[in-house]
């Protein structure tokens, strides 16, 4: 797939050239559901710096068209249409974050809240950012898919701050669920493009790390590896409005668990003590008698197992992480949380430094 428009490594690393393709009307005007089907219409992400360096306020490119993107053929899906959908309607949810951001904030609000002069345009930079890599997720959906459409969406944020705090969250996440996104993907090219695609949002953490928080951006030899891409895009549907999506979006994010959802109390850091609390009192785990369960802790490339007593809700971050990057955790009913069926509650998104951002599921 993605040898069709060999456009996905030209964004990641050529240089922007600035010039776009043709359209067939120019892509401010109003956009129909074959519009977007059609991968040569509108600006073209690597051979265009539309992605780069528009500043308006107004949503860009392709967040014209607010309905989903019915299959325009009657063959059977590529082998990562899937995976793709769930990467569209991820997407969704990260850019329009971006694209709220600007409507939202102006570069003094960031000035006078203490952050660097250059804060609104680095943010509105990564908003371009994501609208191509939302373009280049719908191009890779084949003709023979729907492509999801856009949902309302809300995020907890209320001033500059918390709006980067969560930023960071956002930007950590998303190459954390890149490295699982790999691990299922069917076709070499679709591997190579998630990894480039998790490079990029390196790019992006590492800006927030640095002027941001002012602290080191590097997480030891391997970032987190956490093999269960869907239970982190889990999380992103707690910013999702209600019934607010197209009626004919596919599931998301397939497959779908609903695992209950946990926050921690008490700092996360390796060696720590933490409370585990259930965000709905209603849907917990159902924890079965004479079983054994663990809290499950992915950092770097390995995992390590901890005996958890459901009764108590406690559980130890194993002091053998090093306290950088993010630590991943899960309960499971199986050390090593070896299978998806074997998780039972999750995911708890630790993040080492800056402390205390941490995302609960």
């Amino acid at each position: 797939m993605v040898a069709k428009s060999q456009t996905t490594f030209v964004l990641l690393f050529s240089v922007v050239l600035g010039v776009a393709l043709p359209t067939t009307r120019p892509q401010d005007e109003k956009v129909t559901a074959p519009d977007i089907d059609n991968p040569d219409f509108g600006p073209i992400p690597g051979e265009s710096s539309y992605y780069t360096n528009y500043t308006g306020n107004k949503p860009p490119f392709p967040d014209r068209y607010n309905g989903s993107i019915p299959a325009s053929s009657n063959g059977p899906p590529d082998p990562d249409d899937t995976l793709w959908q769930n990467l569209a309607s991820a997407e969704w949810v990260i850019y329009r974050f971006y694209q709220k951001g600007v409507e939202t904030f102006s570069p003094s609000d960031f000035i006078e809240a203490g952050f660097p002069a250059n804060t609104y345009s680095r943010l509105t930079e990564i908003r371009d950012n994501e609208a191509g890599h939302l373009r280049i997720f719908q191009d890779e959906i084949s003709h023979n898919s729907l492509k999801p459409g856009p949902c309302e969406y809300s995020y907890p944020f209320t001033d500059p701050k918390s709006y980067l705090e969560l930023q960071t969250i956002i930007e950590l996440s998303s190459m954390v669920f890149l490295t699982g996104l790999t691990q299922t993907a069917q076709l070499n090219s679709t591997k190579g493009a998630l990894v480039a695609a998790a490079e990029v949002e390196t790019r992006h953490e590492v800006w927030s790390l640095m002027d941001i928080w002012k602290t080191d951006p590097f997480a030891g030899p391997f970032d987190t590896s956490f093999p269960y891409a869907a239970e982190i895009l889990q999380v992103t549907n707690d910013f999702v409005v209600p019934g607010s999506c197209p009626l004919n979006n596919p599931v998301y994010p397939v497959p779908h668990q609903n695992l209950p959802q946990i926050a921690t109390i008490g700092l996360a850091a390796p060696g720590n003590q933490i409370e585990l609390e259930y965000l709905n009192q209603s849907h917990v785990p159902d924890f079965k008698p004479n079983t054994d369960y663990y809290a499950v802790f992915f950092h770097g490339v390995f995992n390590i197992s901890v005996p958890y007593d459901p009764s108590t809700n406690y559980t130890t971050i194993p002091s053998a992480f090093e306290d950088t990057g993010l630590i991943v955790g899960v309960l499971a009913d199986t050390q090593g949380a070896p299978t998806l069926d074997s998780v039972v509650a999750g995911p708890m998104i630790l993040v080492q430094k800056p402390s205390g951002l941490s995302i609960q599921s």
